[in-house]
């Protein structure tokens, strides 16, 4: 198996597994870069994969092709409306947003397997989806010599879209009055409330925001690699995600290339073993490297990583 092969086994797969990561990463980005840590991003794409699942699976006959796009849809809107939890405990009620995302994350799951027992007769799983994401070849691009092949065929839809939306972000995050807004009650509320920003409002928007992007996220994963839900579906890909943002210094497209690193990470885990050069590594040891990269790149590779000021500090109006 020669370089080239390797690359077009490599590089599709990892644009596969950093989808996911790269729409939960940029969930996180609003919330935090408004001021809200959100450790329930895990959570938040347990929800996502849960309901794009079922709603997949109750709605396949009369959607046809469409159903993975309107499921994606349902995930989003599901997962803003639990991020609503955390934003109510966080915001209002200013508890501990750590704490507030831990309990997030067990919510979650017990109430995705609660139903997914209770809808489906106990059983612990779900069935498999007949309508998932599939591969595309994007026309004239993958025509070009070399990077068409590697970048443009055999590839997922969700993965550019993930890119696309990532630059999007991007762009509103730095260069709207949106994005300004949101950054400054993150940095210093206090100057953004004297000069007659919501503190409440934006820091709303930006939780249930990272709640739709996380139930994107979980969405995309469900259908375009597990295709089925079960309590292992979601396994730590929300916490990939919330590494990829702080790897990537809360910046969106910093988070997509850190995303991408460890897109890059989990595709090994699953592919590793048909490489000639990792054939002979224990699989054990190739499930595990996404999870030991990760915690290695946090703490030995990006130096001084600055989190927003005000991150994880309510604001009371009229304090010092």
């Amino acid at each position: 198996m020669g370089l080239m092969d390797v690359l077009l086994i490599v590089i599709p797969s990892s644009l596969l597994f950093a989808a996911p990561l790269i729409f939960t990463a940029l969930g996180g980005n609003f919330s935090e870069r408004a001021g809200v840590v959100n450790i329930g991003l895990e959570g938040l794409m347990v929800m996502g994969a849960f309901s794009s699942i079922v709603f997949n699976l109750t709605f396949a006959d009369s959607l046809g092709a469409w159903t993975p796009w309107i499921s994606l849809l349902v995930a989003m809107l599901v997962g803003a409306i639990f991020s609503c939890l955390h934003a109510v405990a966080s915001i209002t009620f200013r508890a501990d947003q750590t704490v507030s995302g831990v309990a997030i994350n067990l919510l979650a799951a017990g109430l995705a397997m609660f139903l997914v027992k209770l809808i489906y007769d106990g059983k612990g799983q779900t069935a498999t989806i007949r309508y998932g994401f599939k591969k595309i070849d994007v026309p004239v691009l993958k025509d070009i010599p070399v990077i068409g092949d590697l970048f443009f065929s055999n590839t997922y839809w969700t993965s550019y879209l993930a890119i696309i939306v990532a630059i999007i972000v991007w762009f509103v995050m730095f260069k709207t009055p949106f994005g300004l807004r949101l950054r400054s009650v993150g940095e210093h509320p206090m100057a953004a409330d004297t000069m007659g920003i919501n503190v409440t409002k934006m820091r709303y928007i930006a939780v249930i925001l990272s709640g739709a992007f996380g139930g994107i996220g979980g969405g995309v994963f469900a259908q375009s690699i597990t295709n089925d839900f079960t309590h292992a579906t979601i396994s730590g890909q929300g916490f990939m995600a919330l590494a990829a943002l702080i790897f990537g210094k809360w910046n969106p497209l910093g988070a997509m290339g850190a995303a991408i690193f460890f897109g890059f990470a989990q595709s090994l885990s699953i592919v590793g073993s048909s490489l000639p050069f990792l054939e002979s590594i224990p699989n054990v040891y190739l499930l595990i490297a996404p999870y030991v990269l990760t915690i290695i790149a946090l703490t030995g590779f990006i130096g001084r990583a600055d989190a927003p000021k005000a991150s994880g500090v309510p604001y009371i109006k009229g304090s010092r």
